[in-house]
């Protein structure tokens, strides 16, 4: 019986649902239905229609979905548009007085939409339960929808803000402590944190819960799952406490989908939609993520590093005093508008040019068609590319070219220029934003022009990505399937959480504590244990300990058991590398991953695979070690050392990683080899001794 992963992306326009087989991650079905944003039941609504459909539709049986997950854009759109609840802060107080009330306060919060997050701020002693239930009844009484409780050192001794909690929800209050959206210290911008979360909180608690019992109704008996904004997915109970975990949901659909999908390592994804556009650098098969900060404050949230430009496949040309005066923000979705290019070129044989205001305060100088019967058709920058002929086929943005170059005939009789130098004028000036997007993503995270490739996804990603890449003579891709990319990065998203601590100098024994903490709380999400991975990460520097955990669901690990032949992972490799098959050498890690290695470049790169062809890492010039399970741990320092580099700053341990089975648990950052042999050590604890395991040593840049 086969198994699927149901992914589901809410977008602006349209929510996308796809079906992907569980076993060869090939997609099988996909429905499109409009997003429901003015149902009564929110875009939880059009979850339900898509996820119906697609059953009814692909005649799928519930019991063959071993996993669903969702993006939602909820969180990003209630933070930008100040649709927020009323939040009271309850800070706990215990015997430090007037620093503490100083700490916890925090001034008013900006948003994007001009409206100003002001909570209301209550104080009560932490170790007195009558002071806390006053306190709660004060807040609530002055019109708090939503509580978030806040206390120093509340990451170490969580128990008084879980019993405030408790005691609010028992009042029929939503609530949020600082614990529950960070391990980290820093108590204004925990709270700060923790009061923002507070504020989407009954929004975001009443369509999960919408959403998962529809879910129930279909019986589907996977566990509904959310999209996080690091690229992962949690449990959609986990929006109960930490909903803005999923800022950025939506693009980090996206980015997981050339992780997951299309195995990018190197490179910048472009998400072309149809108002927007949303790039972001992946290095080394890992994307960048970056703090996140709400009207200039700082959070205690990291997020992907995703830059969106007002720029896309739908944005209309605009024109002024007889000539092209730019090119957006406005989208022919925004307008209610067709493309040219995707209607019939005998619509537009009586047409007439004229200019709109497609939303209130727009200057009217977006340039439409206007049909013998009234109908608006929009000259887009997906038509400009339909003009040119630059649009790879089979591409979603492919239309009809002949339809397009008539609207830009008539564009041409209005500026009096050519319809082709038009096109070519409008593709300029959009795909300028695109380059210079591009430039600083290369900039800011030194990646090698001569090594990347740039990725599109999106409905719109033909129309723009060809032609920018051509423009900045670098190598590009459209991403198969990229018009449902971001569903298909659901549906292939991996359960992920992240503990993160500010310890001086930690010890192996707390690394190692921090690290099982992180595997504990995904295994209690639903990753099957014996496919958990964790990331250790140390900042020497800021004193920050981060570990981060990800794994399969166990109903989706259980039906994911396809694997692929030596060929197919030799091809995979290659493609990742882009280079010839034939040009790479196997190396033997672990009965479940394999790396190839290739030569003919100015570094030994390496990529590590696992038994479906899924690249698992992206190295170079690594050192490897292979020994048995029970021997490994003795020769981890020497590895270790021969991988150490000196410089101004002093020593610098090599990046690590363990590959035992077809796990790989990543070590960065280490100061000294006694944090690897622990770290080693535990995470082979219980492995069979004669197990065959490698290690990877990774030196610093000298």
């Amino acid at each position: 019986m086969r198994k699927l992963r149901v992914g589901i992306d809410v977008g602006g326009t349209f929510t996308d649902v796809v079906a992907i087989d569980a076993a060869t991650r090939r997609l099988i079905a996909r429905v499109k239905v409009p997003t429901t944003h003015a149902a009564r039941e929110g875009v939880a609504a059009g979850i339900v229609i898509g996820i119906e459909r697609l059953l009814r539709e692909e005649r799928i049986d519930p019991a063959d979905v071993a996993f669903i997950a969702h993006s939602t854009t909820q969180a990003t759109n209630a933070l930008l548009e100040g649709d927020l609840a009323r939040v009271g802060v309850l800070g706990l107080l215990d015997g430090w007085g007037w620093w503490t009330r100083r700490q916890l306060r925090f001034d008013g919060v900006h948003l994007a939409s001009g409206a100003l997050f002001a909570p209301e701020f209550v104080f009560a002693r932490a170790r007195d339960a009558g002071s806390v239930r006053e306190a709660i009844g004060r807040l609530i009484a002055n019109g708090a929808q939503s509580i978030a409780v806040s206390q120093p050192f509340g990451v170490d001794r969580p128990m008084a803000e879980s019993s405030a909690v408790e005691h609010a929800r028992a009042r029929g209050v939503d609530a949020t402590s600082g614990h529950d959206v960070s391990t980290m210290y820093g108590l204004r911008a925990r709270t700060r944190t923790a009061a923002l979360n507070a504020a989407i909180l009954p929004r975001m608690v009443r369509t999960a819960r919408m959403t998962a019992a529809a879910v129930e109704q279909v019986a589907i008996r996977a566990p509904l799952m959310v999209m996080r904004s690091d690229g992962g997915v949690m449990d959609v109970r986990e929006i109960e406490r930490r909903p803005i975990l999923t800022m950025l949901s939506g693009p980090a659909a996206g980015v997981a989908g050339a992780l997951l999908y299309e195995s990018l390592t190197d490179g910048i994804f472009i998400e072309v939609g149809g108002t927007s556009s949303d790039c972001s650098a992946i290095r080394a098969g890992h994307p960048q993520m970056q703090p996140a900060r709400i009207g200039g404050h700082r959070t205690m949230l990291r997020t992907l590093d995703v830059r969106t430009l007002a720029i896309a496949g739908g944005s209309m040309v605009r024109i002024d005093s007889g000539a092209i005066a730019g090119v957006g923000p406005r989208s022919a979705h925004i307008a209610g508008c067709a493309y040219a290019s995707f209607v019939a070129p005998d619509m537009l044989e009586e047409a007439r040019l004229e200019c709109i205001a497609p939303a209130a305060g727009d200057r009217a100088d977006y340039a439409v068609l206007v049909t013998r019967d009234g109908a608006r058709i929009a000259l887009t920058t997906t038509c400009a590319a339909n003009v040119l002929g630059c649009i790879p086929p089979g591409a979603f943005a492919a239309g009809d070219a002949g339809a397009a170059r008539r609207g830009f005939e008539l564009l041409a009789q209005r500026v009096g220029d050519d319809p082709v130098a038009l096109a070519r004028s409008v593709l300029d000036v959009a795909t300028a934003k695109l380059r210079r997007a591009i430039e600083e993503l290369i900039a800011d995270y030194r990646l090698d022009p001569a090594q990347l490739t740039i990725l599109g996804g999106g409905g719109g990603a033909g129309a723009l990505v060809p032609y920018a890449a051509a423009a900045m003579r670098l190598p590009y891709r459209l991403a198969r399937d990229a018009e449902v990319i971001a569903p298909i990065g659901v549906a292939l998203a991996l359960v992920r959480d992240v503990v993160e601590r500010t310890i001086v100098s930690p010890t192996p024994r707390e690394i190692a504590r921090i690290r099982s903490e992180a595997a504990d709380r995904v295994i209690a999400a639903g990753a099957s244990p014996d496919r958990v991975e964790v990331e250790v990460e140390i900042d020497a520097r800021h004193n920050r300990v981060r570990a981060t955990a990800s794994g399969a669901t166990a109903l989706a690990e259980s039906a994911a058991h396809g694997v692929c032949d030596e060929t197919e992972r030799r091809a995979a490799a290659a493609r990742s590398m882009g280079c010839d098959p034939g040009e790479l050498e196997p190396i033997e890690l672990t009965n479940l991953l394999t790396a190839y290695q290739n030569r003919g470049g100015k570094l030994r790169e390496v990529r590590v695979l696992d038994e479906r062809a899924v690249v698992r890492l992206a190295l170079e010039n690594p050192e490897l070690t292979r020994a048995a399970a029970g021997d490994l741990e003795p020769r981890v320092h020497a590895a270790v050392e021969r991988a150490t580099r000196f410089g101004d700053v002093g020593r610098a341990l090599p990046a690590i990683y363990l590959a035992h089975g077809g796990r790989i648990a990543a070590f960065d950052g280490l100061t000294d080899g006694e944090q690897a042999q622990a770290l080693v050590r535990e995470e082979l604890a219980g492995r069979d001794p004669r197990e065959r395991v490698a290690l990877l040593t990774v030196a610093r840049p000298s």
